[in-house]
């Protein structure tokens, strides 16, 4: 074969020193857009980039010249400098490790899909994280917790909903709340 052919796809994931939440919401986007410009200079191909507050994923198409540590430390220099340059951060900086994965052709728009629904990725994570302290919370208050896997469970929730005022306290639920709540559980 006379020439050579190559799809290197990588996705980096890594963080803020001390995952500190130091990506505001108001510039995130303009970060986003000084990565992807300086991943073009360096002719490395963005397919897609997104952040949370405390870390960031990128996943771009490489040659088989670039390396994987080469283009991180270039992105985490460069962006942190600018970071801090436009005074958006003067605490900021990024930890020193990284996660780098390749994927098949066949797997890019699924990766692409799952970076661009961050969000909903963490607030599903951190609901269900939520939910488990919450009910680590209720057995060390002495209540039984019946976890709600199946349809029956249904009259499970109605009658903690019904019968259980120090649940709808802990949850923040006043009376009312508590009434449209069952309502809506019982259809």
């Amino acid at each position: 074969m006379a020439n050579s052919y190559t799809q290197i796809h990588i996705q980096f994931v890594f963080a803020v020193k001390y995952r500190k939440a130091l990506i505001g919401k108001e510039w995130k986007e303009r970060l986003h857009q000084y990565i992807a410009g300086m991943l073009r200079e360096n002719k490395y191909k963005l397919l897609q980039i997104n952040s949370m507050p405390d870390h960031i994923h990128i996943f771009i198409g490489m040659r088989p010249d670039q390396s994987v540590s080469s283009v991180i430390l270039k992105i985490k220099t460069v962006s942190s400098k600018w970071i801090k340059t436009e005074n958006l951060s003067h605490l900021f900086a990024w930890q020193e490790g990284y996660g780098a994965f390749s994927y098949a052709k066949s797997q890019v728009n699924n990766v692409i899909r799952y970076i661009q629904n961050q969000e909903m990725h963490h607030k599903r994570k951190h609901s269900r994280r939520n939910a488990k302290k919450f009910f680590r919370h209720l057995r060390l208050i002495g209540m039984k917790v019946t976890f709600l896997t199946s349809l029956s469970s249904k009259s499970t929730l109605l009658q903690l909903l019904a019968t259980r005022t120090d649940f709808c306290a802990i949850c923040g639920m006043d009376e009312s709340k508590k009434d449209r709540k069952l309502q809506a559980i019982r259809g």
